[in-house]
């Protein structure tokens, strides 16, 4: 929703140009999609050990010693992700040669992606 603001108010804003129309979008725009993918991630993998995809492919993230990560650790983990695409998406090719399967963002956030067994892959987590 916050995105939809941004569009709408941007060129209330910027008035003067389309170049600097674009500008006010980019200006409004990357701030909040960020934001609003790194509380998504942080909450979901901290909270819950999986976001909503991970949890339907019978994943979840936790760390080394199989325990569930902090927020700051998924923070981490999400803003390492940026970095892992950042180098022609090489961090996360990482993943098919290292022994543990980790990405880039996992080796800098000490975390493990992992499958869950099927009968533990729709119950309820405990806060």
């Amino acid at each position: 929703m916050p995105a939809v603001i941004a569009l709408l108010m941007a060129p209330v804003f910027f008035t003067s140009g389309s170049a600097v129309a674009g500008l006010g979008v980019t200006i409004f725009l990357v701030p909040i999609l960020v934001g609003e993918g790194w509380l998504y991630f942080a909450i979901l993998e901290s909270t819950f050990q999986a976001t909503l995809g991970k949890r339907a492919l019978g994943l979840k993230v936790t760390g080394i010693d199989g325990e569930p990560i902090s927020f700051g650790r998924a923070s981490l983990r999400y803003f390492g992700k940026i970095l892992s695409a950042a180098i022609l998406s090489i961090g996360f090719l990482m993943a098919a040669f290292t022994k543990k399967k980790q990405a880039l963002h996992d080796i800098l956030a000490s975390c493990l992606v992992i499958r869950i067994e099927k009968s533990t892959r729709y119950a309820r987590p405990t806060l």
